[in-house]
């Protein structure tokens, strides 16, 4: 097997991130509550890990994950309503917690270490095309949707449900860590509003995950760390002559 191959499934599996991400972290940003994304993510992990040992197929841990994403959304929805001035601290509260119990929950598994570590770094180098399928569906019916009606994700019924489902498949493949990052850094790095800026924030993405990847193939190190460490640098590239040019 060739580098190329090697690395396409992966790349791929970014890409499939990022056209629903980007979107979704320029919302989170406009609305001001970034730990949602640790939040619900964390909470999606969660899910698989409870369904792990007592479910045999894939399809039920997946189906735990966007049950509990979609639990935690929606509170969260509900905080942001009930208790705007501290939504952030809450939010913040709902994903320590989860964080918790999922170390509880793997404090007797001998690999609970490994596992726990999946969940947060996770390992996209070994991503199977058939594992990538849902979330390629969810993603493409998400993109029509915003082609269709572009408002629509202003709306907090549409935008929480979509979050969480697509998050809680994302984190499966690329691990909380990874999933943050493809959410906050392209969309924090090009802020034009519209389709003018989604596609330069997707492609300054796409290549952040390109680099990672060649790094972590190059250097033998952890992919999902390279990738985020990548798509930071990059996005800070990216954002310096700008800057410069707006000072003068």
């Amino acid at each position: 097997m060739s580098t190329f191959d090697w690395l396409l499934a992966p790349l791929v599996c970014g890409l499939l991130v990022l056209i629903s991400h980007v979107a979704l972290g320029r919302q989170v940003l406009q609305r001001g509550i970034v730990f949602i994304d640790l939040a619900v993510a964390q909470l999606a992990g969660l899910g698989v890990l409870l369904a792990a040992g007592r479910f045999a197929a894939d399809w039920a841990n997946s189906l735990a994950g966007s049950a509990l994403a979609l639990l935690g959304a929606g509170g969260v929805a509900w905080l942001s309503q009930c208790w705007p001035a501290r939504r952030e601290a809450l939010i913040g509260l709902v994903y320590i917690g989860a964080a918790a119990l999922a170390v509880l929950l793997l404090a007797a598994d001998p690999h609970g270490h490994q596992r726990l570590s999946g969940l947060l770094a996770g390992d996209v180098l070994w991503v199977s095309w058939s594992a990538m399928l849902p979330l390629a569906l969810l993603s493409s019916l998400f993109l029509l949707c915003l082609a269709w009606r572009p408002q629509r994700l202003a709306q907090a019924g549409f935008f929480y449900t979509s979050f969480a489902l697509l998050v809680s498949q994302s984190v499966a493949l690329l691990g909380v860590y990874l999933v943050f990052a493809s959410l906050i850094v392209p969309a924090l790095a090009w802020r034009r509003p519209g389709w003018r800026g989604f596609w330069p924030a997707f492609l300054l993405g796409a290549a952040g995950y390109l680099a990672g990847l060649l790094l972590s193939w190059w250097q033998d190190w952890p992919s999902g760390a390279c990738i985020v460490l990548s798509l930071i640098t990059i996005a800070v590239l990216a954002w310096l002559p700008a800057r410069q040019a707006a000072a003068f």
